[in-house]
């Protein structure tokens, strides 16, 4: 496998080359996952959902999940553990970690040297991480079903569904403090895809309670004014810049663009 993985970055750029690798890692994490029998209480979400399942067209950087079954099988730690123990037969330095706090659970699987190996760094001790996060007092009124991913290999996976993923994405918009570019170029694509549900108010209106003292009860017909306010608010240089190392093909920086996003939401 470890072999595979450098058939898949010869040839490419840098960028592209360390968005695949930890693109590739993921994948076999989530498979590690999956056997260990995490998809039985897990609901995959958030970005790298979006990729898996449903082709978004840029890279992301952590696993979220949400507890939406709970179990006394759950255990974060085993599963870390499991992938830990593939990866390192594979011949990777694999390094695991966990942290428990009262609303995630956060993991942490680093790749010592990897980079170095590949070709992709000049440094040895440059360390790949990916970030494991699940939330363990998810808001409620979430939907949840079983898809399967076929990125770069098969998985089934127990995931939040169309319309929850973008009540997800618009409270992250609402309520994140600083501006992330992902968040926005997410939310374009969401919208320009005619088929997709709108989103689950129950869900949203769930997580704003969770975050927000104070928050506004949003309808159907009202969560598109809270996000152009929100747009209004923020440094879109700094938008701009989160997105770029991301991006699957870099020309897509033009779509983020705050007249476009209006013309969309309006």
């Amino acid at each position: 496998m470890k072999d595979y993985l450098k058939e898949l970055v010869l040839g490419e750029e840098e960028l592209s080359a360390r968005n695949l690798t930890r693109e590739y890692l993921q994948s076999r994490i989530l498979r590690e996952f999956q056997l260990a029998g995490a998809m039985a209480t897990l609901a995959f979400h958030g970005d790298t959902c979006l990729r898996f399942i449903y082709g978004l067209p840029r890279y992301s950087e952590d696993l979220d999940f949400a507890l939406e079954i709970r179990s006394a099988g759950y255990d974060l730690e085993g599963y870390l553990r499991k992938a830990q123990s593939q990866l390192l037969k594979e011949a990777y330095q694999v390094e695991a970690y966990v942290r428990q706090h009262r609303k995630a659970h956060r993991g942490l699987i680093r790749f010592p040297g990897l980079l170095h190996d590949l070709g992709l760094s000049p440094l040895p001790s440059e360390t790949l991480a990916i970030r494991i996060e699940v939330d363990t007092n998810p808001p409620s009124a979430a939907t949840t079903e079983v898809k399967v991913s076929r990125r770069h290999i098969p998985l089934r996976l127990f995931c939040h569904d169309r319309a929850t993923l973008l009540a997800g994405k618009i409270h992250a918009i609402l309520q994140r403090s600083y501006a992330k570019g992902r968040d926005w170029y997410d939310l374009i694509w969401y919208l320009s895809a005619a088929d997709w549900p709108e989103p689950n108010i129950g869900m949203l209106n769930a997580a704003l309670l969770q975050t927000d003292p104070s928050p506004p009860f949003l309808t159907e017909h009202t969560w598109r004014q809270s996000v152009l306010q929100r747009m209004h608010e923020l440094d879109w240089n700094a938008v701009t810049n989160d997105v770029i190392p991301f991006l699957a093909d870099q020309r897509e920086i033009d779509l983020i663009n705050k007249n476009d996003i209006e013309r969309i939401l309006v």
